[in-house]
Order: structure tokens, then C-alpha cells, then sequence
């Protein structure tokens, strides 16, 4: 009986060993991390988004932040503790230790008739005729008489002075640190034993094997609809306008799921008449373009009305629910349209490569729903071809100090960028009246802004050229620079309620407006981009036959780089078939507007003159790049119209910047571009 009770004491002591483990230096490690680690700011500090209170750090927010699955898991783990230690403290001082001479009242060595006298004494007070308390006699049973009898047979006394026990020198001694009721499997104990094994060896992993399938079948692993996704496939077509896209983009099965009240009409009716100019309707038939629109799945009508009141700004007339709706709708967007992105740059043609045009338009969708800019503000308005949609992201700005700052020959935002400080300051002063804490609003917001440049490398064996059917390594370095030094950051967006981090889409595409190759970038983690990047360049020095010392070598210039704000983009693919090629590489950001790169370079593709194996080309590659300066391009009628080009997007001839770069060496070919659009290559 007392080996189970000690068994039973020892079970609580078990399970405090096993979960002090790993729970104590894993929360040593993670305090020492958090006090030890530099904190970097990497949010906007101008007065618009103070104001908007997304960065304020409330207490709400606070808890909010700490509230996440890892730190309430440890802190209930420790709460855990905390009562197993309280209840094993408790448990080790009520179990009282079998002492002969203390429950007598004696000290140790006393005389038989000392013994005696106590175990008389004692009688008096607890014998079950003296007294008739339950407890009174088990505690004369189980204590007195057994403490008299140890210590008047005199081989008993000797063994408990000598050795601590009644009976002697004791044996090691094992036991299972198990409580009670699960040692003991008859009667009920047994049953409840084995409803706990039943329940948490079948019925538990059943239950959660019959919920993730259930998700599972709805949703898809960036938890988006399996219905939306089908939506987003057959409403893509490659030659959606920008100004179209936002027709797709609302037919997610998580907007058609939103609730359409009656209460809501009153309030939609208003707001059609707010945005009613950016709905693409024709102005020629008025009257049964809003017909139609209101005949529409009501659900559509709402969703579509409450992003174009996002867009404009136009909240203010939304009712509480509206509001609720409204922000719904804004948290899903991120993750929509990164799937709406992958279903414009899906391989669709023979060739296996995408569409550009929609997937332009998606990027900047996801700008303008980033940055509240209308998509009207986005159009070509006299000499400026990118519209006044980038100055409407700067705080303080509006239609009419745009008008303003263009009577002083700011066409462009880029022009307005390139200016000095001092200059902004007084042309802002000037022409709108900014006091000097706005104009350093302002210049905070510029100071955040990426400037984005790329270098492509193109690389493939033989000393001829790059020739149809080779296998051609890209190599593309994408590098950020911001005016206040950071690397990853918050964009400015005082209208986006929640948090988004930027990232940026690396295109490849050809005259036709096809996409060749995309992959997604972004600067926020560090550690696995260091990862990534000498992971590909290890694979490829190992592959070109490379020394151990030139791979080390190579390896730690590109953790360098990374680290000063590059990331490294990769990848195989099969030269196609002999001829010349425009392409032109985009790298478009999500988040701001007027910071995306271009750059346009021509290509040449020599006739298969050595030995090799040609394949089929897949969807990944992209055609090898050569200076095809001294041969005609190839001649031929595009697919589509001069107008396919993004309404919204730079033309040519307005952009500025540096001239591509093209060295062929070795059937190699090396391009880089800035953060503009850069004039194609000219023959030597």
C-alpha cells in the first residue's frame, strides 16, 4: 500500500521533469533573443499614419502581439507548472513519515519504561474505548500501536536505529510514477482507462484527420478558395485591361460569401453615385449601363462598390456593418491577388509561358488597393504618362496640388522625386501652401520608397554562342535601395488597415506580351535568402568543375550581397528555336506605385550547329540572351493591337534612365537595368 502511494506521489514529479525539459531553455533562449536583439523600425513615422493608429503600440495591440498560438502554449505550460509544483509541495508535507519515537513523544534511546508510559499515555487520548472518533482510531492503529510494537521487540528497535526500518536493511525498490486509478484496471478505473486510450488513440486523430480534410477540400494551401481559384482561371484572358481586372478580382468565393443586407441598399445607392465614374461604364448609354450593373449578383455589386470606395476614399459614407464588410474584404485582398496573379502568368500558350498584360494589371490593383489611388488617377493625362496616381501615396497630396506643382513643369513623380530636398520644400511651399511639417512628411514617405535595380546573367556552354536548344542558367540579382538605409520595410499606407510587406514580381516577356518567366521576391527575411543564395551559387560553381576555395569564395560574396539588400533569382531553361527576340524584364512591386523597373534588351538565338539534344521547352524557361546588334529583327504582326500595353503602365519614351548593358563572352550575356525603363541595345 505505501509503494502505490509513492508511486502516486512520484506521478506529479514526472510530469513536472518532462515538461520543465524543454520548456525552460527554450523560454531562456527565447528572452535572451528578444532582449538581445536589434530592433529595427521598419514602419512609417510621418503624421498620416500616426494618425491612423495602424502602428500605435495600444495595449490592446500589445496583448494582440503577444497572443499568438507559441507564446500562450508557453505560458499555460508554465501556469502547468507553477500547480504541479504548488500541489507536489503540498502533497510531500501532509504525508507524514513514519518515526517510532516521534509519535510516541520520545526522544531517540529512550527506555522500555519510558516506552511504556508513552504508549499508556497515548491510549487514553486516541484507543477506540476512550474515544470514539473514525479518525482517532486509525490513527491509534496505524501509528501508535505500530510505533509501541517496532520499538518493544527488540531485533525491530535495533534494525529502525541502526537502519532506518523496523525490518532492516531495504533492497532497491522500484515503482512506476503512475497515479492510482490507472495501475488499479478493475472495476470503474478500468473503464475510465479505457475510454482515454480509445479517445486519444482514435477519436482525437480522427476528429482532426475529419476537419483538415474538410478545410482542405474548400480551401487551397495559401487558403484561398478552390471556387475562386476556378473563377480566377476562365475569367483571366490575355488581353484584360488593367481597368478590368478588378472585374475578376471580385468574383472571389470569399466576396460572394459576404452578406448582402437589406439595410445596406440605402447606403450602396449612395455610394454608386460617389464612384459611379470609375465603374467603366459607357457614358453613352448611361442609363442601361446602370441597369445592368444593378442586375448584377447583388453580392458583386457590393463587393465591387465597396473596393471602389476603398480606392477613392469615399468611406465616410459607409454605414458600421458597411465598414465591418469593407474591412474584410481589404484583409483577404493580399492573398487574392497573389492567386490572381499566378492565374495571369500560368503557362497558357504552346510555349508554356503566361500572360503579361493581366499580370501587370494585377500588380497594379494590388498598388492602388495598397495605396486607396483610384484607377482612374492612373491614366495618361497630357505629358505624363503615368497619370497623378504615384503622388496621390504621399501624405498631404491631392488632385489639386498635383494641378499646382504642374504649372511649375513637375510632369512626372519621377521628376519630382529627382528633385532636391530644399527645392520640394519650397516648390511645396510655394504652389500648396505646406507648412514645414508637412513637407517632412513628405520626404519621410520619399525616404521610404524602394529604388530597384536589376542584373541578369545569362550563361550557357560552348564558345559559339547561345544556340537553340541549350540549356541557359539565369542568374538575376535584384537590389533595393531606400533614402533612409532600410531594407525590408512597411510601405507607407495609411488607408490599408493592417500590416503588408512588400514584395516585388520578376517578369520576363517578350514583344508579344507573353510571359517567359516570373518568380516572386521578397526583402523582409534575411537569414532565408542567405540560405537560398548560397545554396544556388554552391550547386553552380560545383557544377562548372569550381575549386573548394573559388566556391567558398563565391558563396561569401553573394552572403555579402544579400546582406547590403540583393536577392538572388535562378533558374534553368532551354533557348528556343533561331531568331531574334525583344524582351523586356519588369520588376513590379505590390505596394507602391511609380517604383517598379523595366528594362528592354534585344536577343539572338544562333541555328543549332553543335552536338546536343534538344527538349521540349518548358514552363519555366526563358530564352538566352545575346547581343544581336549586327542582324534584322525578326519581322513579324503582333498578336495584339499597339493600345495592349497597360493603360496605366510607362510607355518608352517617357521613362528615363540607364542604357542597358550587354556583353557577350563565351555564349554568355549579362544585362542590367534601374528603376526605369531603359533604351534596347544598339549595335557597336
Amino acid at each position: 500500500m505505501a509503494a502505490k502511494e509513492e508511486n502516486s506521489a512520484l506521478f506529479p514529479i514526472f510530469v513536472l521533469t518532462m515538461i520543465a525539459l524543454p520548456l525552460v531553455p527554450y523560454t531562456v533562449f527565447n528572452l535572451y533573443y528578444t532582449f538581445t536583439k536589434k530592433a529595427k523600425d521598419i514602419t512609417c513615422h510621418c503624421s498620416v499614419c500616426f494618425r491612423s493608429g495602424k502602428y500605435r503600440k495600444s495595449l490592446f495591440k500589445r496583448i494582440s502581439n503577444f497572443s499568438t498560438y507559441s507564446n500562450l502554449t508557453i505560458v499555460l505550460l508554465w501556469v502547468l507548472m507553477a500547480i504541479l509544483i504548488f500541489y507536489i509541495n503540498q502533497f510531500n508535507t501532509e504525508i507524514q513519515i513514519f518515526e517510532p519515537f516521534s509519535i510516541l513523544g520520545l526522544e531517540s534511546g529512550a527506555s522500555d519504561a519510558e516506552i511504556k508510559k508513552a504508549y499508556r499515555r497515548l491510549s487514553i487520548l486516541y484507543h477506540p474505548d476512550k474515544n470514539p472518533d473514525p479518525e482517532a482510531h486509525k490513527y491509534f492503529v496505524d501509528f501508535i500501536s505500530k510505533a509501541y510494537q517496532a520499538l518493544t521487540d527488540p531485533i525491530s528497535r535495533e534494525n529502525f536505529e541502526k537502519y532506518g526500518h523496523p525490518d532492516g536493511r531495504q533492497g532497491l525498490r522500484m515503482g512506476i510514477a503512475l497515479p492510482q486509478f490507472l495501475l488499479n484496471i478493475d472495476g470503474a478505473s478500468g473503464g475510465i482507462l479505457l475510454l482515454g486510450i480509445v479517445g486519444v488513440c482514435i477519436i482525437f486523430p480522427l476528429t482532426v484527420t475529419v476537419i483538415y480534410l474538410s478545410r482542405s477540400s474548400k480551401y487551397t494551401g495559401n487558403y484561398v478558395m478552390h471556387h475562386t481559384m476556378y473563377a480566377y482561371f476562365h475569367l483571366m484572358k490575355p488581353s484584360l485591361a488593367p481597368s478590368k481586372v478588378i472585374d475578376a478580382f471580385i468574383h472571389a468565393a470569399e466576396y460572394m460569401e459576404i452578406p448582402v443586407r437589406r439595410t445596406d441598399d440605402e447606403y450602396l445607392q449612395k455610394l454608386f453615385l460617389l464612384v459611379r465614374s470609375e465603374l467603366n461604364l459607357d457614358l453613352r448609354n448611361i442609363r442601361q449601363e446602370q441597369a445592368k450593373f444593378w442586375k448584377q449578383h447583388p453580392a458583386l455589386v457590393k463587393s465591387e462598390l465597396l473596393m471602389q470606395a476603398h480606392l477613392t476614399r469615399e468611406t465616410a459614407a459607409l454605414s458600421l456593418s458597411l465598414h465591418h464588410d469593407l474591412k474584410k474584404m481589404i484583409s483577404l485582398a493580399p492573398r487574392l491577388l497573389e492567386e490572381l496573379m499566378k492565374m495571369a502568368i500560368i503557362p497558357r500558350t504552346q510555349q508554356g509561358h503566361g500572360w503579361l498584360r493581366p499580370a501587370i494589371g494585377v500588380v497594379e490593383l494590388s498598388q492602388s488597393i495598397i495605396q486607396a489611388v483610384p484607377l482612374s488617377a492612373r491614366k495618361s493625362i497630357g505629358a505624363s504618362s503615368e497619370g497623378y496616381g504615384p503622388f496621390l501615396q504621399l501624405p498631404h497630396f491631392s488632385e489639386g496640388v498635383v494641378k499646382k506643382i504642374a504649372r511649375k513643369k513637375v510632369r512626372t513623380f519621377q521628376d519630382f522625386r529627382d528633385m532636391k530636398q530644399q527645392e520640394r520644400a519650397e516648390l511645396l511651399a510655394q504652389t500648396a501652401d505646406f507648412s514645414a511639417e508637412e513637407s517632412h512628411d513628405v520626404e519621410m514617405v520619399l525616404d521610404m520608397m524602394p529604388a530597384i535595380s536589376i542584373e541578369l546573367t545569362f550563361e550557357t556552354e560552348g564558345e559559339e554562342g547561345i544556340q537553340e536548344g541549350d540549356i541557359v542558367t539565369m542568374q538575376a540579382w535584384i537590389t533595393l535601395r531606400r533614402g533612409n538605409g532600410l531594407i525590408g520595410a512597411l510601405p507607407h499606407a495609411p488607408h490599408f488597415p493592417y500590416e503588408k510587406e512588400e514584395s516585388f514580381w520578376l517578369l520576363l516577356a517578350d514583344s508579344m506580351n507573353d510571359v517567359w518567366m516570373s518568380q516572386k521576391v521578397n526583402f523582409m527575411d534575411e537569414a532565408t535568402a542567405i540560405i537560398a543564395a548560397s545554396k544556388a551559387i554552391q550547386e553552380l560553381k560545383e557544377g562548372s568543375g569550381a575549386s573548394t576555395r573559388e566556391i567558398n569564395t563565391a558563396v561569401k560574396e553573394a552572403i555579402d550581397r544579400v546582406k547590403s539588400g540583393s536577392r538572388l533569382v535562378m533558374g534553368k531553361f532551354q533557348a528556343p528555336s533561331e531568331g531574334n527576340y525583344n524582351l523586356t524584364s519588369y520588376c513590379l512591386c505590390d505596394s507602391w506605385i511609380g517604383c517598379d523597373a523595366k528594362s528592354n534588351i534585344r536577343l539572338k538565338i544562333l541555328k543549332r550547329s553543335r552536338a546536343g539534344t534538344r527538349g521540349i521547352a518548358t514552363a519555366d524557361e526563358v530564352p538566352s540572351l545575346e547581343d544581336g546588334a549586327d542582324e534584322e529583327e525578326e519581322e513579324g504582326d503582333d498578336e495584339y493591337d499597339d493600345d495592349y500595353e497597360s493603360e496605366y503602365s510607362e510607355d518608352d519614351e517617357d521613362t528615363k534612365g540607364k542604357d542597358s548593358k550587354v556583353a557577350t563572352e563565351n555564349g554568355s550575356a549579362h544585362l542590367q537595368g534601374d528603376d526605369s525603363s531603359s533604351d534596347e541595345s544598339k549595335s557597336d
